[in-house]
């Protein structure tokens, strides 16, 4: 019995969320380790000639079937003007079965620059791939089948009939972002904007099964602060709404010289009216490891326990033969 309370709580959760908000993508707290989904302008922006990263992120632990979603991306450099990559993200929620899969194609154009060097750099990014999500009906408790008496029995057929269990549909998303790659200033900007969901497919999980998917806007900014020659703080903000739904995030990272090729970083975000999210990791060599953990401070949160977030990455990034040095490199990313 407690399975099935447990299964109708989250049932009611994910179904006002998404008629009263309309949010139905998932989020990372390390948005910057996954920058495809966040902004197909990010493409290739590294200095490497490509890059791999996976990020896998577990919430809602206190339920049978927590959130559970990995994501994996991989670009490349070019060096030619245009550069190309790849992701694929898996979300996992409820005893329902409930599946929500993207994999999508992205490519950069990087050849707007300007300034006394070109160091300045304008990128332009557009994506395009599927959505698809199901999950299996014969996992859902209904209320007609609720006896007052003998209590939930899943031998009566519900009248409750859904039109469709699966779905996929083609989407794309475009992006643009700025970014100052001036070598050895003390300051250097970055800031982009993206649209995803552009082709708005129709969401058959809706109440009329015509309603289409709301476009998600994305804003996102950060300036990265030298602190002499051995680190570095980057104060960094993002904005996404979708629908009528709204993430609201303001954070801090920085990244200090432990050894001749060992940065420390650590930091933290705050999510408004959501969860603190405190960070912490290492870069060696070419290699990135990432951990936090969300502190939920929301009112669910105060009444549900488990709501707070894990999350992990790993992030490698392969050398040109011929490498920039890391002082005159700036990368937008974090």
């Amino acid at each position: 019995m407690r399975k099935t309370i447990k299964s109708c709580i989250l049932a009611c959760v994910l179904g006002s969320s998404i008629q009263a908000s309309a949010q139905v993508d998932p989020h990372f707290s390390q948005y910057y380790v996954y920058p495809s989904f966040l902004n197909p302008a990010l493409t290739g922006a590294f200095d490497g000639s490509y890059r791999v990263g996976g990020i896998y992120r577990s919430q809602w632990g206190s339920v049978t079937s927590p959130y559970s979603t990995p994501g994996l991306a991989a670009d490349f450099n070019t060096g030619k003007g245009m550069n190309f990559g790849a992701s694929v993200l898996n979300q996992k929620a409820g005893d329902g079965g409930y599946n929500y899969t993207t994999a999508y194609a992205s490519a950069a154009f990087t050849g707007v620059r300007f300034g006394t060097d070109g160091d300045q750099h304008i990128l332009f990014g557009m994506q395009a791939g599927i959505i698809s999500r199901s999950f299996n009906p014969s996992k859902l408790h209904f209320g007609d089948q609720w006896n007052p008496i003998t209590g939930y029995n899943p031998g009566v057929p519900s009248a409750d009939v859904l039109k469709t269990n699966s779905s996929t549909t083609f989407d794309a998303g475009a992006g643009a972002m700025y970014y100052d790659g001036r070598a050895n200033r003390n300051a250097n900007l970055y800031f982009g904007f993206s649209a995803s969901h552009l082709t708005q497919p129709k969401d058959p999980f809706s109440v009329s099964g015509n309603e289409k998917l709301p476009i998600r806007y994305t804003v996102h900014a950060g300036i990265r602060l030298k602190m002499g020659d051995n680190g570095a703080i980057t104060p960094n903000a993002l904005y996404m709404r979708q629908g009528n739904a709204e993430e609201k995030m303001l954070g801090a990272y920085a990244s200090l010289k432990a050894a001749e090729s060992t940065d420390f970083l650590f930091g933290a975000n705050y999510r408004f009216k959501d969860a603190i999210s405190p960070f912490v990791g290492f870069n060696h060599k070419n290699m990135t490891l990432g951990v936090s953990y969300d502190v939920n401070t929301s009112d669910l949160g105060k009444r549900v326990n488990g709501t707070s977030s894990f999350e992990v990455s790993l992030t490698f990034i392969g050398k040109k033969k011929t490498r920039i040095k890391e002082e005159n490199f700036f990368c937008p990313r974090l």
